[in-house]
């Protein structure tokens, strides 16, 4: 397996990634909050490019992974800025973003930014906003005390070890939404969600698809798919969505 290279960004933080050269466009992974590059999804993809000759992208943003930070000191537009920096040196041309969860929300930020170089989207259980409707919305008053109090509250996950979300993330968030004023996505979408899913519910997903306007929007719901969307059959749907998009 090759081995991990690193990029140096402008922000001062050292990027972890994997890069294959070949055709365009560029087919880049970006991971969920506290995942890394090396998810199924994320492995899976990368040998399916290979297998079809396509450049391929997959990185750790900071804090996650094999990056510099810790998780903690990080926020939205931290890792907004780490994918649009790994972008930038990495790919060239148009790009095929495949985003998972919080990914499909940096997905979105890259293409609010930067819609000269998106040729499609491709979202897995995508989460815009998430800080702000799913964070803020649920805590309770003690957990809003403690957040301007002590800077952070600890949150229990049903995919991943409890983790904290802390007072600049919040902040943060809401200096990144994109469901609150127009979202034109000018080229081909697809977005993939399990019905099973318990940490983006089904109802994000058509609060998006009826959001943003785009010439060629489709969701496709998998019932009792959950939020991993990592088995065979998730798998063999998210290579026809790429698919999709880039051969419209």
């Amino acid at each position: 397996m090759a081995e991990v290279e690193y990029l140096n960004t402008d922000a001062g933080r050292r990027i972890a990634y994997h890069r294959t050269e070949g055709k365009g466009p560029w087919l880049v992974f970006l991971g969920g909050l506290k995942s890394d590059m090396e998810g199924t999804k994320a492995i899976h993809l990368e040998a399916w490019a290979k297998s079809r000759g396509q450049a391929f992208l997959r990185f750790d943003y900071s804090g996650h992974g094999q990056s510099s930070g810790r998780f903690e000191e990080g926020c939205i537009g931290d890792w907004a800025e780490d994918t649009a920096a790994a972008l930038s040196a990495l790919t060239e041309g148009r790009v095929i973003l495949v985003g998972s969860s919080m990914g499909g929300w940096q997905s979105l930020l890259f293409a609010r930014a930067h819609p000269d170089r998106m040729g499609g989207l491709v979202t897995i259980a995508a989460a815009p906003d998430f800080t702000e409707d799913g964070y803020w919305a649920s805590f309770t008053d003690a957990q809003k005390a403690a957040l301007q109090q002590d800077g952070q509250v600890e949150l229990p996950s049903d995919y991943m070890d409890p983790y904290i979300v802390t007072r600049r993330m919040i902040e943060d968030g809401r200096t990144q939404l994109v469901l609150r004023t127009p979202l034109d996505l000018p080229f081909p979408v697809r977005m993939l969600q399990g019905t099973a899913d318990s940490a983006v519910s089904t109802e994000r997903a058509t609060a998006l698809l009826d959001h943003a306007t785009s010439p060629d929007m489709r969701l496709t719901l998998v019932k009792d798919a959950d939020h991993r969307f990592s088995d065979g059959t998730c798998l063999k749907l998210l290579e026809n969505a790429v698919l999709e998009v880039m051969n419209p």
